[in-house]
């Protein structure tokens, strides 16, 4: 058994970790619910932002050791998703539901506060 984290993965974990603040139980909700359907999030194929969001709950239930390059690629999609979000929000910023809604289809929501660092 090989128990070596792939490198990819390794750098990719901090940063997916850091942007996503959402439990997998909690994304999994989310991701059921009518709110984050096609009325208050439209289905944009070319983005798979559904798929993704899924992708991310199974992410959030892994351990870093069970780690694969393909895991590392979703969580870099995910870290740039969420970041080029953030760095161009609306003008009402968290409280326009659609550009939070789309932050928490990947579990990032923006309204939740900052961990503080100990």
């Amino acid at each position: 058994m090989n128990d070596r984290i792939p490198a990819e993965a390794e750098l990719a974990w901090e940063d997916f970790h850091r942007l996503v603040n959402m439990t997998s139980d909690e994304l999994r909700t989310w991701l059921l619910t009518d709110a984050s359907g096609e009325e208050a999030f439209p289905a944009e194929p070319e983005t798979g932002v559904s798929e993704l969001g899924a992708r991310v709950v199974d992410l959030l239930r892994k351990r870093k050791v069970d780690l694969t390059d393909g895991d590392a690629d979703v969580m870099r999609q995910v870290v740039d998703y969420v970041e080029e979000h953030l760095d161009a929000p609306p003008p009402d910023g968290a409280g326009n539901e659609r550009w939070r809604h789309e932050l928490m289809t990947v579990g990032h929501d923006p309204l939740r506060p900052e961990p503080s660092s100990a």
